[in-house]
């Protein structure tokens, strides 16, 4: 086919549309049809767009809200181990001595409200001595030869803690020796 032939029906169209007025009537209807299709198309694009927009942006809000004391929590978990550091290092002799008692009750209770404030804000301790390794919540320092299976955990070094789902610091760990 050549190409006056292939343009042949657009131009016989033409020819008959100066004629007949309905004809391009209907061809300008359909275009207009075409034309409001799209635009509606288009419509639902953009609802759609501004929809997900929405909903990331309550996510985002939600995840700010959720985890912002991160970088807080973080400071105060050494805060956290330094008191039972010192509290572990106070000798029973010394415990049991009038005198240190109740220093010893004040450092405590300090303990037991910052693990209370750590629960109200949705930081718990990653339980370890036992479990078996899990690289998400674990960090293993070094391996001991053990009668525990390999891999579990047999000794801690540093608890570890999640805030709501999300990892705060991993437990450094002791793990049980293949063999």
């Amino acid at each position: 086919m050549s190409e006056t032939d292939q343009n042949a029906p657009a131009d016989l169209r033409e020819e008959t549309a100066e004629d007949a007025p309905e004809v391009a009537t209907n061809d300008r209807v359909a275009e207009l049809e075409n034309q409001l299709a799209e635009a509606k198309q288009n419509v639902l694009y953009a609802q759609a767009e501004i929809q997900n927009v929405r909903r990331r942006a309550e996510k985002e809000a939600q995840d700010a809200r959720a985890y912002a004391a991160t970088a807080f929590a973080r400071d105060v978990l050494s805060v956290a181990d330094n008191l039972a550091r010192g509290l572990s290092a106070i000798p029973a002799d010394l415990r049991a001595d009038d005198k240190m008692k109740g220093l010893v009750t004040g450092l405590e209770a300090t303990g037991r409200e910052l693990d209370s404030v750590f629960q109200r804000h949705g930081i718990t301790k990653i339980a370890a001595e036992g479990q078996m390794l899990d690289p998400n919540k674990h960090q293993a320092m070094l391996e001991i030869p053990s009668d525990q299976p390999a891999g579990t955990i047999v000794q801690e070094m540093q608890a570890g803690y999640m805030i709501k789902d999300r990892l705060l610091r991993p437990a450094m760990v002791g793990v049980a020796k293949a063999g």
